[in-house]
Formats: C-alpha cells, sequence, structure tokens
C-alpha cells in the first residue's frame, strides 16, 4: 500500500526512531509499503519515519526508482567505521523542491537485521554509503538540511513558510 509521504515540518521526522524488538507480519506489511512508497514517488531510500512510523526501519534501492531490481530492507541498521569524506547533491522525499551539497563519510560498515531477523554486515561506499547515511540520519530525527549552512537553511525555511501559507489560503 502506498503510504503518505511526511515532509518538513512534520514532527515525527524529528524524532528518534524505536528500535525494532521483533519483526513481526507488521513490520513485514511495513516495509513491503515502504518499498512501494519508495519507488511511487522515485525515490532511491526512505525511513520509517517519512512515513510516520517512528520505527528503525530503512528501505534502499540504487537501482531505481525506473528499474526496481535491488531491494534491501534494513532493520535496525547501524553505521559503524565511517572513513574519508566526500560531498554530494543530495535531495529528499520529505524535503520537497530542494537539493544541495552535502558532505558526508566515503565508506563505512553497515551492521542490521533483515525481515528473517538474520545479522547483514556490509561494506559500502559510493553512493550506497551516502544514502545509509542519509536514511540512519532520518532515524535519528536528522535531515539533510540539517547539515547545511545557516544561510542556506533559512532560505529554505522561507520557501516553506510560502508553500504552507500558499496551502492554507487555497483551503480557504
Amino acid at each position: 500500500m502506498h503510504r503518505k509521504i511526511r515532509t518538513y515540518p512534520d514532527p515525527v521526522l524529528a524524532q528518534i526512531a524505536q528500535p525494532i524488538t521483533e519483526i513481526t507480519d507488521e513490520i513485514r506489511i511495513l516495509a513491503e509499503d515502504m518499498l512501494e512508497t519508495m519507488y511511487a514517488d522515485n525515490g532511491i531510500g526512505l525511513a520509517a519515519p517519512q512515513v510516520g512510523e517512528s520505527l528503525r526501519i530503512i528501505t534502499v534501492d540504487l537501482s531505481g526508482p525506473d528499474k526496481r531490481e535491488d531491494p534491501h530492507v534494513f532493520i535496525n541498521p547501524e553505521l559503524h567505521d565511517l572513513k574519508g569524506e566526500v560531498e554530494s547533491e543530495e535531495g529528499c522525499l520529505s524535503v520537497p523542491g530542494y537539493r544541495t551539497n552535502v558532505k558526508r563519510a566515503e565508506c563505512l560498515k553497515l551492521c542490521a537485521l533483515d525481515l528473517d531477523g538474520k545479522p547483514i554486515e556490509m561494506h559500502c561506499d559510493q553512493l550506497m554509503a551516502i544514502c545509509l547515511q542519509h536514511e540512519v540520519d532520518h532515524l535519528d530525527g536528522i535531515l539533510f538540511i540539517d547539515k547545511i549552512s545557516k544561510l542556506k537553511r533559512t532560505l529554505y525555511e522561507r520557501k516553506v513558510k510560502k508553500w504552507l501559507k500558499q496551502k492554507k489560503d487555497d483551503e480557504k
């Protein structure tokens, strides 16, 4: 089921997501819904808070959004051994209409569980490392706009205020 993407400044995006203690049918359904939503909204990664669930689960598919050949679901992901630095342009389904450069670690090790509760350990670099850092930030209540300069952030905030005002005016 396609779910609505929560957008900034929705409060769920600023919360620290709760660990998943048991992989239930509800968690598996959430993972399916997240993949469907990620593809429908042309994303390559999605965190549960972005669909209103404050739980530590992310989905990633770097073959997307068109091909959908390599879907991953990571439960309780943790990032270790972050090394190097790379700057790349990022956008976010929860921060519509805005892209900017963000500095991230160049490579890392991911530790997580899959949907069967089996441990996953992956060494990642390039786009996978960037995407994992972006999605795990969501689980910690951090958006990529929290990592940009104060000036860029202020400009984006002004844009959001205009959008929200326009939305309210349209609803009248």
